[in-house]
């Protein structure tokens, strides 16, 4: 097991590693379980790293002959990034198909994160995937493949004017991601088209197909709440908007492995209430649709700012 409890500051970061501590949880008591900091050197720890931490945290409960098929989570306070986080798992339900989980998350004794996962004992069922006549498989046939040309969202991020170099700390997250259709318009233009991307975890995933889905929680959260402002003409990185996530929920179809590409088709569902939502579906390079996620997120807009 890695050394997880650590100050972050003291251990030597390996990118290639990165992912595999994250989920390599220190347990610390009876359903109590503490998780290393986040890889990124300052700011609010990634949503992301609450969800994979506490899914891991849920799947080392109990539920080790069932798989997770929902969460629901909320984002409670910001994240310190140089914090390991605890996580107490509390067993709400244990049926004879489903069990349920309560994960509170932790630091400096206050709650940061709370997530609820639902797991399912294995079982056969009807199959069915929306083909060709609902857009799917078209999806994935008119998209270019995964390649170097593309615009990185890292690069992406510092196209625009009110980021500063050096500002964006999500490039050190192990997380690789190939924006298929970044937005080019002029500020003030409305983008509404779904926001298409490849993504996968960077360096080694454990074998374990826990790991893959807690890998899936942690892609779920990147970009996805990004796009909130863009049918309004504006980006998300502009410093005019005060934004953070609020809550995510996600549905788990289908096994997926997150060190291979994955194609995130991302479409904004609504905005008002200075709150905005976004869908999220993620495919396997095949066209298989193996994850759905919808977040919630602030959006508090000062033409001053």
């Amino acid at each position: 097991m890695a050394v997880v409890a650590i100050h972050r500051n003291t251990v030597m970061v390996d990118r290639d590693t990165v992912f595999a501590q994250l989920i390599d949880l220190a347990p610390v008591g009876p359903g109590r379980f503490v998780g290393s900091p986040s890889p990124e050197p300052r700011g609010r720890t990634f949503g992301g790293h609450f969800l994979a931490q506490s899914l891991a945290a849920a799947q080392l409960a109990g539920v080790a002959d069932r798989v997770v098929h929902s969460l629901h989570a909320y984002f409670v306070r910001a994240g310190d990034v140089d914090e390991p986080t605890t996580y107490d798992v509390a067993a709400m339900r244990d049926g004879r198909s489903f069990a349920l989980r309560s994960v509170t998350a932790s630091q400096r004794g206050e709650l940061v994160f709370q997530l609820t996962a639902s797991f399912h004992s294995p079982e056969a069922g009807f199959d069915y995937q929306p083909g060709q006549r609902f857009g799917v498989r078209s999806l994935i046939e008119s998209v270019p493949p995964p390649n170097e040309s593309m615009m990185t969202y890292t690069q992406f991020t510092y196209q625009h004017p009110h980021t500063e170099p050096g500002s964006w700390d999500g490039d050190k997250r192990p997380i690789e991601i190939l924006y298929i259709n970044p937005p080019s318009e002029a500020e003030g233009v409305a983008v509404v088209e779904p926001q298409l991307m490849w993504l996968r975890l960077s360096g080694a995933v454990p074998e374990d197909p826990a790991a893959h889905t807690a890998g899936l929680a942690y892609l779920s959260d990147s970009t996805l709440i990004d796009h909130v402002m863009l049918p309004h003409g504006y980006r998300w990185q502009d410093r005019r908007l005060t934004g953070t996530s609020l809550d995510h929920a996600m549905w788990f179809h289908r096994p997926a492995r997150v060190d291979q590409w994955l194609l995130f088709d991302q479409r904004v569902e609504l905005t008002g209430g200075a709150r905005g939502l976004v869908a999220g579906r993620l495919y396997s390079s095949d066209g298989t649709l193996v994850a759905t996620c919808y977040q919630e997120g602030l959006m508090r807009w000062d033409a001053m700012g």
